[in-house]
């Protein structure tokens, strides 16, 4: 093991895991994950709260008034049928844990037992956050709603990372995933005969127009220094081959890692749709949906998240970003648009190969990665919260202000 903790923490860490692997559920539907971690904390005395019909929060008392310091692990999964073979791949037909949220709810679970099994109590109150639908990009957000983050001074959370050794811990200033917007543009034309296009507004050839000019929006007007992806995934027209398509439905993704940039994604792809309008004579709508602003840690919370990682497994299992932050998105950057804090990567390869890909039916990670998540996440919350108790939320304050 990785992490030094009793080796009936790693078995229950283990067993847990696995259970929710077998009986996977989707974003808002988590009530049996939700039931089956409340009897886990329950377990170790700590009460719990439900905010929202799935997922749950509890409470470790501190020993000042400072601000609380949360740790957060989602529980959903994914409609991915499972075809890992493993002995206890998914009973549910179609459900699959292919992101690792199963291991991230594990290993809170498991810093809460080393937090409730430390001598003295944390110096600030820690906060376990226990988060639905997060592939749905919504559920930090409702949970944010629901007041989740109420007296909250900092937040921490992780993901697992295929591409980073078992134990590592990957903290970095800067960017980690990017926004996840989507689009949807609808063209009107005019329908005809397609012996006769003269008579016609063909939204083919419109819709064909702006995918080929939206291609140009990232490698001709944005820095290639930062990371964007503008893709188009859906094209539906037409109805017969001898009728000229009157309307069309071009609908995509827009990923970025800078607020800056993302607005700049959006103006562009509204330009494009206005001047082929006015072009081709055609009527053309963009809708666009917001989705989770990017991930970006900054300030002395890093450190902290790296400081920690060093107490807990050693200063050799600290990394920084061996490629680009992640073009995925993440929805604990709501998190981090109301209070300081840091997202990590935690190394999680199978020790063969890099293995599969999160969101593939054969996703797989190393177990060895539970005691470490969980050594991170309760020395996080622990120096998280003596930083706050000792000052440093009035320096961020301070840092606040003068920004």
């Amino acid at each position: 093991m990785v992490a030094s903790i009793h080796p009936s923490l790693f078995d229950r860490m283990v067993k847990l895991r696995r259970d929710l692997h077998r009986h996977p559920e989707l974003s808002r539907e988590e009530h049996r994950t939700t039931d089956r971690l409340v009897s886990e904390l329950e377990r170790l005395g700590l009460e719990c709260q439900r905010p929202l019909d799935t997922g749950l929060v509890a409470e470790i008392p501190g020993a000042s008034d400072a601000p609380t310091v949360a740790i957060r692990a989602d529980i959903d999964a994914l409609p991915i049928h499972e075809e890992t073979g493993l002995p206890y791949a998914s009973d549910v037909p179609g459900v699959m844990h292919a992101c690792g949220h199963d291991a991230h709810a594990a290993m809170l679970v498991g810093a809460a037992e080393l937090l409730m099994s430390r001598p003295e109590p944390p110096p600030a109150p820690i906060r376990l956050i226990f988060q639905p639908a997060e592939e749905l990009g919504i559920g930090a957000r409702s949970m944010i709603e629901a007041g989740v983050l109420d007296g909250v001074g900092a937040i921490f959370g992780g993901h697992v990372d295929r591409h980073y050794p078992t134990g590592t811990v990957v903290a970095v200033s800067g960017p980690v995933n990017a926004s996840t917007d989507g689009f949807r543009i609808s063209i009107s034309g005019q329908q005809g005969h397609a012996a006769r296009p003269h008579e016609t507004v063909d939204a083919v050839v419109a819709g064909s127009l702006i995918v080929m000019a939206v291609q140009t929006i990232v490698s001709r007007e944005i820095d290639p220094t930062h990371p964007s992806v503008v893709s188009i995934g859906r094209f539906e027209a037409g109805t017969a081959s001898n009728v000229i398509a009157g309307t069309a439905v071009l609908s995509g993704t827009i990923r970025a890692q800078e607020p800056a940039v993302r607005a700049h994604l959006h103006r562009s792809i509204s330009r494009i749709c206005e001047s082929v309008g006015q072009l081709h004579e055609a009527d053309i709508q963009l809708e666009i949906e917001e989705g989770t602003p990017p991930l970006v840690n900054q300030g002395p919370m890093v450190e902290v998240a790296r400081r920690a990682a060093s107490e807990a497994l050693g200063p050799e299992r600290v990394r920084t970003m061996v490629r680009g932050a992640n073009m995925g998105g993440e929805d604990f950057s709501w998190y981090l648009q109301e209070v300081p804090g840091c997202y990590v990567r935690l190394g999680a390869r199978l020790a063969d190969s890099a293995g599969y890909p999160a969101h593939s039916s054969r996703f797989q990670i190393d177990e060895a990665v539970l005691p470490a998540g969980a050594a991170w996440l309760a020395e996080v919350a622990v120096q998280g919260g003596r930083e706050l108790a000792t000052g440093m939320v009035d320096d961020l304050e301070a840092a606040g202000r003068a920004s």
